[in-house]
């Protein structure tokens, strides 16, 4: 009897696991160091030297993010041989890492349109970051149930992937663009991507709150839409509706447990005018919380 046997370990899924996790550690170390290579940085020095907080954090989100589409490669039923785990382990991976990148470079054309969101980073503007990372991994979580739900190894996959994630970068955008109505309506017509550029910590953690909630409502599609690999048009419409009944049932969800939670505090003088970072957490936390127990009743 070997030590496999006396302990009961199949040596087949621990070999297996070893080639996950390899692969696993060096895409996130390189993930590290794209952070700097992407606008033309050492993040060694921006992390260690300059001390840049922003850099860090903004690093932290990125690295978070691929994790989670890790997460995702990972989860299922493993390979019948090694190098087909290394093959699908890998590409599941490298694509989750170039929507992610596609991602937070749409996020910063469109979304955060009015600001230059690496200019301020690289200058140390946390709530910046903040928002940067959050942003990051909401589209993880995003990629990470598309994924899941069309867990296969061909182009259709590839597609179908591709399209849930194009979804979510433009509910995002619609997410901001209400979130930037509201703000400047309550704030003299103040928009809001300037008052993140100017350091306003507590809007960051708010609309941080928000985009996480959302992109964790998305999971709950994979249990409702069919996937069907040659249906791409059918696919990305399904991916559409309920992201916005979603967003949507979310949105008034969320409001009405905080006039619960919160009640008698006028959060927008508390968050917006005061900065208040603590209760700008609390709204944060609520709109996590009902996210996770709306999809976890939907599951």
């Amino acid at each position: 009897m070997n030590l496999f046997e006396t302990f009961g370990l199949d040596q087949h899924l621990l070999t297996i696991l070893a080639i996950d996790l390899t692969i696993a550690v060096v895409l996130l170390t390189l993930m590290r160091y794209l952070q700097g290579w992407s606008i033309s940085v050492s993040s060694k020095n921006e992390l260690a030297e300059r001390d840049n907080f922003a850099f860090g954090i903004s690093t932290a989100g990125a690295i978070a993010a691929l994790a989670i589409v890790i997460n995702g490669s990972v989860t299922g039923t493993a390979a019948v041989d090694y190098i087909t785990e290394a093959i699908g382990m890998t590409t599941y991976s490298v694509f989750g890492l170039i929507l992610i990148k596609f991602g937070r470079y749409l996020h910063d054309k469109v979304a955060l349109n009015q600001i230059n969101k690496n200019e301020l980073i690289m200058q140390g503007n946390t709530s910046v970051a903040v928002v940067d990372a959050c942003a990051a991994i909401a589209t993880a979580i995003i990629i990470r149930a598309a994924i899941m739900w069309a867990e296969d190894l061909t182009l259709s996959t590839f597609v179908a992937i591709f399209s849930a994630f194009l979804v979510s970068q433009l509910m995002l955008v619609i997410l901001t663009r209400w979130r930037e109505s509201r703000f400047e309506r309550r704030n003299q017509g103040t928009p809001m991507q300037t008052a993140l550029a100017r350091g306003h910590m507590a809007l960051a953690i708010r609309h941080s709150g928000y985009m996480l909630s959302m992109a964790l409502s998305f999971n709950a599609a994979s249990h409702f839409i069919i996937y069907e690999p040659n249906a791409y048009v059918t696919n990305i419409l399904a991916w559409l509706v309920f992201s916005i009944l979603m967003l949507l049932a979310l949105s008034l969800l969320i409001a009405l447990i905080k006039k619960l939670i919160l009640a008698n505090i006028n959060l927008a003088i508390e968050v917006e005018h005061q900065h208040n970072i603590g209760i700008a957490s609390v709204e944060m936390a609520i709109s996590i919380s009902i996210a996770l127990i709306l999809t976890g009743l939907m599951a």
